[in-house]
């Protein structure tokens, strides 16, 4: 898998990509100060997932994943920072970025969170749920106390509710498929429909899709 790690902290860049490519299969093939430095050097690199960086200087974070969902939907975008607030999580979730990796995390973790968004299309550790429950707690959008959001009853069945349920506590589309005793190729055609459905940019999107509308609880992810 190529990577490339866009962070404007050169001695961090460095370790990460040191680290990085320690681990099979992950290769660094390119490293950026900035959103516009990445973008500079894109057309001359092949990549599947891009490290990004939310607060760099001449181009954010923000402002590179908006970019990179609009014109290259094809890269994986795992979000790398130490910004942990509610806002700027909320906002990184609203672009499209496919999972998201505080820097005060575990290192070993992040082979795992990568291989997560390349085999899933998406991460889904248990610090992002625990932000996204305070991100909704922070919303407190109720669809029966503001009568804002209306959703067809019809529009996800059981299955796919449960499905949901399963990925918001981190679970493979292998996993999810043994513990349902189905084919994997059956929880994929699910996942596909799901995404359709809610019309999510990705699965980070379903399942705050699937908590606005009071498909999935809170306590449930």
């Amino acid at each position: 898998m190529k990577v490339a790690i866009v962070d404007d902290h050169q001695l961090f860049r460095k370790s990460l990509a040191h680290l990085l490519n320690s681990f099979d299969d992950i290769e660094v093939v390119f490293q950026a100060n900035n959103g516009r430095d990445f973008l500079d050097k894109l057309n001359e690199f092949k990549i599947d997932l891009v490290l990004l960086d939310i607060q760099m200087p001449e181009m954010d974070g923000y402002q590179t994943c908006r970019v990179l969902r609009d014109k290259y939907p094809d890269i994986f975008v795992l979000i790398i920072s130490q910004l942990t607030t509610k806002e700027s999580i909320h906002k990184v979730m609203e672009l499209g970025a496919h999972g998201f990796f505080t820097k005060n995390s575990d290192p070993e973790q992040l082979q795992g969170a990568i291989l997560s968004v390349k085999e899933n299309g998406y991460y889904f550790g248990q610090e992002l749920g625990n932000i996204i429950r305070e991100v909704m707690l922070w919303e407190n959008k109720k669809p029966e106390e503001n009568g804002s959001i209306v959703i067809d009853e019809d529009l996800l069945t059981t299955r796919e509710i449960e499905i949901i349920k399963f990925v918001s506590n981190g679970s493979s589309s292998k996993e999810i498929s043994d513990m349902l005793k189905i084919n994997v190729r059956t929880v994929e055609s699910h996942r596909r429909h799901i995404l359709e459905k809610t019309k999510a940019k990705n699965f980070i999107g379903v399942v705050i899709f699937a908590l606005k509308h009071q498909l999935i609880a809170i306590d449930e992810i």
